[in-house]
């Protein structure tokens, strides 16, 4: 299969994991990918750690595969020489400075333009590029905390979601905006700058919880491991573990119910408004039916019924599972310092195609300025 964006450059000048992450996005989809870093160390990530593989750290390789790496010294004169003559050959520049700090190496937004009519610009930041906190740099757990979604996560202190869900979120919400920019180019040759931030990113997946809020002026609460909104619909103990079960529907319920001893007509739990109301009722009800039997049995039982519900795996279990790799979600890639190495994969699939992503080979994650002789043959070509 040819690479879908086989004909786009990017240029990739972000470092950490957000703007990494949609530059990765795009190179899973078959573009060449340049990431250009600092010469003393490069990506910050790369000393994140640990764990470490003979020198090589794992945060590092987990957004950076599909990616050739240069090192350029940016306030140098050289250096400037380069991302000057790279921008002119790209489609599309990704980065995730500091306001400010673009412009003040010479390449503001108007300068990029001049140099490359077409160029798409993604730029990332952490509150966004203006506004009173425009210029504050952003982490991840700080913009979960600043956008409200951990005051939604946990089940008495505010929490932060196990994953950089900020970093990440900006990222895919970054490559969705540079790909809808990259096809208005197509129809009008110009490029545009695309913008997003950590806090937008945790702000646009507020989702019902913001509308309670905007539209019904309540305050969303933490509820720990149940649907603010539905019930049943959460984390159950069972005789020797737990399991997670969805009712999402009255129609669902009518049949989970009797499964657990319960009467579906009920006034305290016949509709799910009601079902909300006495949640504590409803989940010791459940729970004691649960204790009878071990989780498996209750599993099977529900899935007979066609009731949403399922464990609560580890990430050993999640790699292992017949489900996972049926899907393509792992790939396998040479790396040249780890030798065969499998990474978590792209989450795309395209028609029949028996593995994630969308491109012929998929590439290791570079080693610091690996690819400084090859990239610069290639703009010497020009």
């Amino acid at each position: 299969m040819q690479n879908l964006l086989s004909d786009v450059v990017v240029v990739d000048l972000t470092r950490a994991l957000a703007g990494p992450h949609a530059a990765m996005m795009l190179g899973d989809l078959g573009a060449r990918v340049i990431k250009v870093e600092t010469p003393e160390g490069g990506d910050d990530s790369r000393g994140w750690g640990p764990p470490f593989v003979e020198g090589e750290s794992t945060y590092y390789l987990s957004a950076n595969r599909n990616k050739e790496s240069v090192t350029a010294d940016l306030k140098s004169d050289d250096g400037k020489d380069f991302l000057t003559r790279l921008v002119r050959r790209a489609d599309v520049l990704i980065e995730n400075f500091r306001p400010g700090v673009l412009d003040r190496l010479g390449f503001s937004t108007e300068r990029l333009h001049e140099l490359n009519p077409g160029l798409v610009i993604l730029s990332i930041t952490g509150f966004g590029h203006d506004g009173p906190d425009g210029g504050r740099a952003g982490y991840d757990q700080i913009a979960q905390g600043e956008g409200g979604l951990m005051s939604i996560t946990g089940a008495v202190e505010p929490t932060k979601v196990g994953v950089p869900i900020a970093d990440l979120l900006a990222g895919m919400y970054g490559a969705y905006g540079a790909l809808a920019a990259l096809h208005e180019r197509s129809i009008t040759g110009k490029g545009r700058v695309v913008r997003t931030s950590l806090l937008a990113s945790v702000v646009g997946v507020h989702a019902f919880h913001g509308t309670k809020w905007t539209v019904a002026g309540e305050l969303p609460e933490r509820v720990g491991n149940h649907h603010a909104q539905i019930a049943p619909y959460g984390l159950y103990r069972t005789k020797d573990d737990i399991v997670q079960v969805a009712v999402g529907s009255e129609g669902q319920w009518r049949t989970f119910a009797p499964i657990v001893g319960l009467d579906p007509a009920d006034e305290r739990f016949a509709v799910n408004a009601a079902r909300v109301a006495h949640r504590p009722e409803l989940t010791a009800a459940i729970e004691a039916a649960f204790a009878t039997e071990p989780a498996d049995v209750w599993l099977e039982r529900l899935a007979d019924k066609g009731i949403p519900a399922g464990k609560v795996r580890d990430f050993q279990q999640v790699y292992e599972w017949e489900q996972t790799l049926s899907q393509g979600l792992l790939i396998d890639v040479e790396h040249p310092t780890l030798g065969k190495i499998r990474l978590p994969g792209p989450p795309l699939r395209f028609d029949d195609q028996p593995y994630a992503g969308a491109r012929e080979t998929n590439l290791p994650p570079p080693r610091l300025g690996e690819h400084n002789e090859s990239v610069r043959a290639w703009l010497e070509s020009d």
